[in-house]
């Protein structure tokens, strides 16, 4: 068992930065891949980004060029930096990592007014 635990959402206007931790309770070396996935009101989850165990990342087209997701696993966090944030980035955005099975966080909430 692993416990996620989001944190740095906020209220932001467009155009600003944020950037999100997602810190877990043990060792994250075993996790073959982490990510951040967000969900808005009345939509579908949706993958924003992930990075394997080997550092390979991966994004959602709507957030290429302007995201970067990175892991310390010394630190046992995983990261999301955010930048040229959009009113269309607000969501609820959890943290995800799976070994044998998938772990959630419990969301941390961002908010970008236009």
């Amino acid at each position: 068992q692993v416990q996620l635990v989001e944190s740095g959402g906020g209220l932001v206007q467009a155009g600003g930065s944020l950037r999100l931790s997602c810190a877990a309770s043990r060792s994250i070396l075993n996790m073959n891949v982490m990510g951040w996935y967000r969900q808005a009101p009345g939509k579908q989850r949706e993958l924003v980004a992930t990075i394997s165990r080997g550092g390979s990342t991966k994004y959602a087209d709507s957030v290429k060029d302007r995201f970067s997701i990175s892991r310390n696993n010394a630190n046992k966090t995983l990261y999301l930096q955010m930048n040229s944030l959009k009113p269309e980035d607000t969501a609820l955005y959890y943290c995800y990592a799976e070994a044998t099975w998938p772990y959630w966080g419990q969301g941390t909430q961002v908010t970008v007014s236009s």
